[in-house]
C-alpha cells in the first residue's frame, strides 16, 4: 500500500514534533528568563530628563559670546546626550564646550557636538565642566529670563527659562 505524500502518518507527526521541540523549548526558556529579568527591575527604563538651575551669564563688554549652564537630571536608567540647544531670543548658532585639564594642571576648553547625561545621574554644567556657548544678540541684564529648548538624543526636547546672572552669582 502506498501512502500519499501529503497525508500525515504517525511517523511523520512524531518526526515533526521532535523537530519542533528544541526551538520551542529554547524560545520558552529565553522568554521566561527575560520576564524574570524585567520583573526584577533589571531591564532598565528609558531616559527621563529634567532641567533645573538654568542660568545665562551677563555678557561682558563687547564679547561676542557668553555661556549658559543647566543642571540636567536623568532619573531613567539609560544614558542620554544633549545634542542641540535653541532659543528664540538668540540669533546665530548655539554650541557646546567641554572643559579639560592638561597633565600640567592647566585648563582648556574644546568645542564638542554633544554633552553626555548619565543614566540615574546628572550633568551639572559649570565653568569647570561644560557649558552652552551662546552668541550675544541682545544686551541682557541680570534678572532677565531667556527661553531655551534643549534637545536630547533619546528623551526629545525640554523647554526651560534661564535667568541671566553675573559670573560667580549662584542666585538660581
Amino acid at each position: 500500500m502506498t501512502v500519499h505524500p501529503w497525508i500525515p502518518t504517525r511517523r511523520r507527526l512524531i518526526d515533526t514534533l521532535l523537530a519542533a521541540i528544541a526551538p520551542v523549548s529554547i524560545c520558552v526558556f529565553a522568554l521566561g528568563g527575560l520576564s524574570v529579568w524585567a520583573a526584577s527591575g533589571n531591564a532598565g527604563s528609558p531616559p527621563r530628563i529634567g532641567v533645573t538651575h538654568a542660568r545665562l551669564y551677563v555678557p561682558f563688554g563687547e564679547t561676542p559670546e557668553t555661556a549658559a549652564f543647566f543642571r540636567i537630571t536623568n532619573t531613567g536608567d539609560a544614558p542620554d546626550r544633549l545634542v542641540k540647544v535653541t532659543s528664540p531670543a538668540v540669533t546665530g548658532e548655539i554650541s557646546f564646550s567641554r572643559h579639560r585639564m592638561t597633565q600640567g594642571a592647566s585648563a582648556y576648553s574644546e568645542r564638542t557636538d554633544s554633552l553626555p547625561v548619565p543614566g540615574r545621574g546628572m550633568l551639572d554644567m559649570s565653568p569647570h565642566t561644560g557649558d552652552v556657548i551662546v552668541p550675544v544678540t541682545h544686551r541682557w541684564k541680570a534678572g532677565d529670563l531667556v527661553p531655551f529648548t534643549l534637545y536630547f538624543a533619546h528623551a526629545g526636547r525640554v523647554e526651560t527659562l534661564a535667568v541671566v546672572v553675573r559670573p560667580g552669582q549662584e542666585g538660581v
